[in-house]
């Protein structure tokens, strides 16, 4: 069993999140408040980088608007300064996440550790606590929704269920860690719980999956899409009860689909690698964000707060559940709305409303056999992050033409762009797209998606 878990301490923390998730709106920003001041108390105390943000300020009366804004790239650099336990070092956290066999390991036998998946540059890594993990677990367990209340009255710890997830699943990222903690955690889950890979061909996962007939799919919104195609067409034979979606924007159109598609309800969650869960779904459609244990700040280009009803261009974070890796105005890059409204559902948790990544399926030409075949966007994001190239687009032109540019300028450019194509050509290939042609230029300037932040994959227009 990982060390970041102790019973005691998870039901404990459990039951603040039960309470909580009743509480008032002036119970809710007393509990924000409180957290607030420990978190400052532990960044000041701990971080090299946060002694001198707090040089001259008293942490217990300091505003957080009055914080600077921190930067993924700033605090990558000077990893040490930032970290609040001296025994952490980058450089040994690299190296142990390059080991697939240290997924959901504990490191320095008391942090759970995974990376970003480099979706707006270089990858980050986090670590996270005993305290920051059952924090994590209290709100998956009790603030998600219940889709089913028949069945999780006649079944309350899911011993009927089977679920799947399909991510990437080879590399530490903050999903696949969850799930093979939680499989570690209870051993019993197991048979029950299982990773499947969407960077395979889709026949061998199609195969996969009727092999182990899950009744709760796990996945993003455009493998989800995909899959309800291959579903629709008979040939994903498969009974799903409810599916689970997250890390992407889900369109009102793609739930529509997914749901009708399957028979089954679909639920969207938010969460990022600097904070697992960030916001669920209540029974009416709604996402609330735990704000007891979360801080957004949607804020204009110059930094400033922006009012209810408008979303920034930009979201600053603050993690208030990790003080190892303290995470105080960060600057997440997601477009996040605040609504006016409280919601119907009686909650006090505030709505909010979440323009994430808009990247597109591609849907290339297939080979003998294979007339068309469709790539998820986080599966070419994984490849081309696997070749070392994170500042990317990659732009269909065609059946079987795609410009793969980065703004990267010179022979160091051209490089990455010449390795990551060779590797994306031959995932191609292993998916049954065996002759796509990838033309590759640097010094490019990436476009925008329809949410305003940079598109990274764009399929061709039909």
């Amino acid at each position: 069993m990982p060390l970041t878990f102790d019973p005691w301490h998870a039901g404990a923390f459990a039951v603040e999140v039960a309470m909580a998730s009743s509480a008032a709106a002036e119970g809710l920003g007393a509990l924000r408040a409180q957290r607030l001041a420990a978190l400052f108390e532990a960044a000041a105390r701990g971080s090299a980088r946060y002694r001198r943000v707090f040089a001259g300020r008293d942490p217990a009366s300091t505003r957080l608007e009055d914080l600077p804004v921190a930067h993924k790239t700033e605090l990558m650099r000077h990893f040490g300064d930032w970290v609040t336990d001296p025994e952490i070092s980058l450089n040994q956290l690299r190296r142990f996440i390059a080991k697939p066999g240290n997924i959901a390991k504990d490191h320095l036998t008391r942090y759970t550790v995974w990376e970003s998946s480099g979706s707006s540059g270089e990858p980050a890594v986090f670590v996270q606590d005993a305290r920051a993990m059952h924090v994590y677990d209290a709100l998956e367990a009790l603030r998600r929704p219940v889709l089913r209340p028949l069945q999780r009255w006649l079944d309350p710890w899911g011993l009927t269920d089977r679920m799947a997830f399909v991510g990437a699943t080879g590399g530490h990222f903050a999903s696949t860690v969850s799930v093979e903690r939680l499989r570690q955690l209870q051993p019993g889950l197991s048979h029950r719980l299982r990773g499947m890979s969407f960077l395979q061909p889709m026949e061998a996962l199609r195969a996969e999956l009727e092999a182990f007939q899950p009744t709760v799919l796990a996945t993003y919104p455009s493998a989800a899409v995909m899959l309800a195609e291959e579903h629709r067409a008979g040939r994903l034979r498969v009974d799903l009860r409810e599916i689970w979606t997250g890390g992407e924007t889900l369109s009102p159109a793609q739930r529509t689909f997914v749901r009708e598609s399957f028979a089954c309800p679909v639920s969207q969650s938010y969460g990022a690698s600097e904070f697992l869960s960030l916001a669920f779904e209540c029974r009416l459609g709604a996402l609330h964000l735990n704000s007891d244990w979360a801080i957004l700040e949607p804020v204009d280009a110059q930094g400033r707060a922006v009012p209810d009803g408008q979303a920034g261009c930009t979201t600053l974070l603050t993690n208030l559940a990790n003080h190892v890796q303290p995470l105080i105005r960060y600057d997440l890059g997601d477009r996040v709305t605040f609504l006016p409204t409280p919601c119907t559902c009686g909650s006090h948790l505030p709505v909010i409303t979440v323009s994430g990544r808009d990247d597109d399926t591609l849907q290339l030409a297939g080979g003998r056999g294979h007339a068309c075949v469709q790539v998820v966007p986080l599966a070419v994001s994984t490849v081309l992050e696997d070749a070392g190239l994170f500042d990317f687009q990659l732009v269909q032109q065609g059946p079987r033409e795609l410009l793969l540019t980065t703004s990267m300028q010179g022979s160091r450019g051209q490089h990455v762009l010449d390795a990551a194509r060779e590797k994306l050509q031959a995932f191609f290939g292993e998916l049954g797209a065996r002759d796509v042609r990838i033309s590759c230029r640097s010094g490019a300037v990436a476009r925008c998606g329809r949410s305003g932040k940079i598109q990274r994959v764009i399929a061709a227009a039909h």
